[in-house]
């Protein structure tokens, strides 16, 4: 990997980890407005932000993070790794509780891997 390379990899890590801190806030936001103004029902809230969250962040992250252009072919790549990353941190949660630790550690580990494994995957198959 040349030194360029190298640059722009460190660059889209930096702008798809500000995205998620962005969206991740969206999400909440998103969620407690529902609660307060719409319905006090959180499971729905939080699908409704999690939809919210997830179309941001396909045009945050294609955009801006990947320097990619709008297509039908990164958005379905992009929801498979969106759903892919959904079953993943329902795994790592079930593996966390099946080991005995508290439910603390495994939401820490699920901050941790979910993150890496989808960076990994939009850089190297969504946005080529």
């Amino acid at each position: 990997m040349t030194s360029a390379e190298k640059s722009a990899l460190i660059q889209r890590g930096l702008r798809f980890a500000v995205t998620g801190l962005f969206v991740t806030a969206l999400h909440a936001l998103v969620a407690v407005l529902f609660i307060n103004y719409v319905a006090p029902l959180p499971p729905i809230a939080n699908g409704v932000a999690f939809a919210v969250a997830t179309v941001v962040s396909y045009l945050i992250n294609t955009t801006w993070s990947f320097s990619a252009r709008l297509h039908g072919r990164t958005l379905l790549r992009f929801m498979m790794v969106s759903g892919a990353g959904f079953l993943l941190a329902m795994l790592v949660a079930w593996a966390a509780q099946m080991a005995g630790l508290h439910y603390l550690l495994g939401i820490c580990a699920v901050a941790l891997t979910i993150p890496a494994f989808t960076f990994v995957l939009h850089n190297f198959w969504t946005y080529r």
